[in-house]
């Protein structure tokens, strides 16, 4: 088997890539340019991408693949109806990153209810130095003990963060799909959420359906108290509405790992929100603890060892 890898470097050099238990002829590029991927391709039997994407276009010109194994948990970058068609194999890997994007997401919760980034500010600028007590007060803390977490998603990240919330004392609530005809036991309405909840954690993978999912309307109902969080995909929150939403006051900051465009564009709207201590950014990094990706890998490899001996009833994602 002719085993390709369009994006290595979307892992640290630190993580090593195992090999799958069979023979094969392995060929690693740390990134791939769109126009470079048909001929990088031209004799591979499977192809390992993370996020180079892998359209009916590119795919039509590939006539050897018979594999793609995603290392990742979202497919949104692979034409799954055109390797249906042509009974191409896509395996991703679910589950490994459930604790660590729910303890990201904790160190947001901590970070922004006991106002952490205001303090390291002032401390950047001598600001103990210049106390006349031995503490000193820049902005309001607060427990997260008894406040309200509104988790949107209910699969293993969004239910691990329940748990770990639940565990710290706060009101755990489940999202109902907004505009859904029945709430399910166990959810509360979206908007019912929206309005009650101290933290908005999107949890959910990006859909047609809930592209912008958080806009104007969404933080309209919002508590001028609360926070959103967002670990999942850029694009279930509008940006333009969210940095007028944090100026304006409506809601009282914001947390995000990921945004509508990855990189950071330069011209991302969140570039206005970066130096203000209400907001952070951190560069899509929630999945990417050691044990995660080590886990996430042992996955990949697991699934082309297994297509490869034959057992494919697994796949299609």
């Amino acid at each position: 088997m002719n085993i390709v890898f369009l994006d290595r470097s979307t892992f640290p050099d630190h993580i090593d890539i195992p090999s799958p238990q069979v023979t094969h002829s392995w060929t690693s590029y740390d990134e791939t340019d769109p126009a470079m991927v048909v001929d990088r391709l031209a004799q591979a039997d499977i192809v390992v991408t993370n996020k180079v994407v892998l359209n009916a276009q590119v795919l039509a010109q590939c006539p050897t693949v018979k594999m793609v194994a995603v290392t990742a948990t979202g497919v949104n970058n692979v034409d799954l109806e055109y390797c249906r068609s042509k009974n191409i194999a896509v395996a991703n890997v679910s589950g490994y990153a459930a604790n660590t994007v729910a303890e990201h997401i904790l160190s947001f919760m901590f970070s922004l209810s006991r106002n952490q980034p205001s303090f390291l500010q002032d401390q950047r600028q001598s600001g103990w130095q210049q106390a006349t007590q031995f503490c000193r007060f820049v902005a309001p803390i607060r427990d997260l003990k008894n406040q309200v977490i509104g988790i949107v998603g209910s699969g293993a990240i969004g239910s691990a963060l329940g748990e770990k919330c639940s565990a710290l004392g706060m009101q755990v609530h489940f999202a109902e799909r907004p505009g859904a005809d029945e709430i399910r036991s166990g959810k509360i309405a979206f908007d019912d959420l929206l309005a009650v909840a101290d933290f908005v954690a999107l949890c959910c993978p990006l859909a047609e359906n809930n592209y912008h999912l958080m806009g104007a309307e969404q933080f309209s109902h919002m508590k001028s108290s609360a926070f959103l969080i967002n670990t999942s995909r850029g694009p279930l929150v509008n940006e333009a509405d969210l940095v007028a939403a944090i100026q304006g006051q409506q809601i009282a900051g914001a947390a995000l790992d990921v945004a509508e465009q990855e990189p950071l564009s330069a011209s991302s709207p969140l570039n206005a929100l970066t130096q203000q201590p209400n907001f952070i950014l951190t560069p899509h990094i929630a999945w990417a603890s050691d044990s995660a990706m080590n886990r996430l890998l042992a996955g990949v490899m697991n699934n082309i060892e297994n297509f490869v001996n034959g057992h494919r009833d697994q796949f299609l994602v």
